[in-house]
């Protein structure tokens, strides 16, 4: 049995509440699916040598990809889940994770569970709108559904209030983009003396998680997106117990497909939570022009204006940062994506990234909402998290990374 095969019947299983014959399933493949943070985010399904092995090793950036005693071994610690040896592997014998089977079986135990959604969602289960997804997902099992976006807003405002205290002077700037797993990757293992320049926050999804648990601690959190390399985030040491699990948006279609839902088919619950700025995220250039566009709200007097530049794509990245290391600053607000086109581009995507782009632009236009100072959900939550003033939102433990 192969490993795609083992992991269709086990979905199947655990969704229609069914016992599996295991009999042929390896003990390897099987631990994959069910202890799925036991492994690294990729996972090598049988050996691979000569060119095929070659040409795996020389797309992964992070060096997460070795050679020991003739075998080729991906290092869990290593390993950002950017998905590079995945398109490279000429044989398909490194496949994407899965967390999926794992975190149904979690819901199906009894601990109350909710589905924390990525912005990039929108337009990726064609003619269906934020709350027929919202209730499909219900259907699987949620207790409740959090719009992502939402601290998204709170974290464009956290980077705003960052930016002003940061950017003293000309020649001064801020690497950003806390949302992106892969650009922090890169930034933390090969270009640690930028790190400094980092803004010291947790990502949306992060922030979303310890949020939910603080309210309830034995809840199951899932984070749904575009992204292998989230499920690599949730396992870094200062972030772990705030997202149990981290599904792809295929995986949820796989979970659809089985249990017979289709999102367009079901009723439409509209609840807006998050502004314009938030739902930005899902794009590349989003988080930038959101606090381009917050600072300018906050209405900052003496202050040096935000000048971004945005860069996507993991090589272009680290060329990226290797001018800033040799001192070429172009700017004083560097976004970063691991995906071409950003979160709608990424690698679990379901739909065409230009689709879901213009899909995921239309919906952060109809927000009623334009930035998140406007947000009345961004003020009921900052209270509920007991931040008063700009010195409380900066040292909030649960928006606080230390980078």
């Amino acid at each position: 049995m192969t490993f795609l095969e083992l992991y269709e019947k086990l979905l199947k299983a655990e969704l229609l509440k069914k016992k599996p014959n295991l009999k042929t399933a390896g003990a390897d493949h099987l631990s994959c699916l069910l202890e799925p943070e036991k492994h690294p985010v990729v996972i090598k399904t049988d050996g691979c040598k000569g060119e095929c092995e070659s040409s795996c090793r020389a797309a992964c950036v992070f060096g997460a990809i070795e050679n020991i005693n003739g075998e080729l071994v991906i290092n869990k610690e290593l390993c950002s889940g950017c998905m590079e040896c995945v398109k490279a592997c000429k044989e398909n014998k490194i496949l994407p994770s899965k967390d999926i089977v794992a975190a149904v079986r979690a819901i199906n135990n009894g601990a109350p569970s909710y589905a924390l959604i990525a912005p990039a969602i929108i337009g990726q289960f064609k003619g269906a709108n934020m709350g027929q997804i919202r209730n499909a997902l219900k259907k699987l099992g949620f207790l409740g559904v959090i719009e992502v976006s939402l601290f998204a807003d709170i974290l464009t405002l956290k980077e705003a209030i960052e930016f002003k205290h940061h950017i003293k002077k000309n020649g001064d700037y801020m690497l950003t983009s806390c949302c992106c797993p892969v650009w922090i990757s890169l930034i933390k293992k090969h270009h640690n003396l930028l790190s400094k320049n980092l803004a010291p926050s947790v990502s949306p999804m992060i922030a979303a998680g310890r949020f939910v648990k603080s309210i309830n601690k034995n809840c199951v959190t899932v984070f749904i997106g575009p992204c292998l390399a989230k499920k690599a985030e949730i396992r870094e040491p200062d972030l772990l117990g705030a997202v149990d699990y981290c599904i792809t948006f295929s995986e949820l279609l796989d979970a659809f497909k089985i249990c017979g839902i289709n999102p367009k088919n079901e009723e439409s619950e509209i609840k807006e939570h998050s502004s314009k700025m938030g739902r930005m995220y899902a794009y590349s250039g989003g988080v930038s022009k959101a606090v381009q566009k917050t600072v300018k709200k906050l209405e900052y007097k003496n202050k040096i204006p935000l000048t971004a530049i945005k860069t996507e794509g993991v090589i272009n990245l680290k060329n990226m940062l290797n001018d800033i290391e040799n001192g070429v600053i172009k700017a004083n607000f560097y976004e970063g994506m691991g995906c071409i086109g950003g979160c709608v581009g990424g690698p679990k995507i379901i739909e065409d990234r230009v689709y879901a782009k213009s899909e995921a632009e239309k919906y952060a236009d109809f927000s009623s909402f334009k930035t998140p100072i406007d947000n009345p959900f961004v003020i009921e939550l900052l209270s509920r998290l007991n931040i008063k003033d700009e010195e409380t939102l900066l040292n909030c433990e649960i928006l606080k990374r230390n980078l």
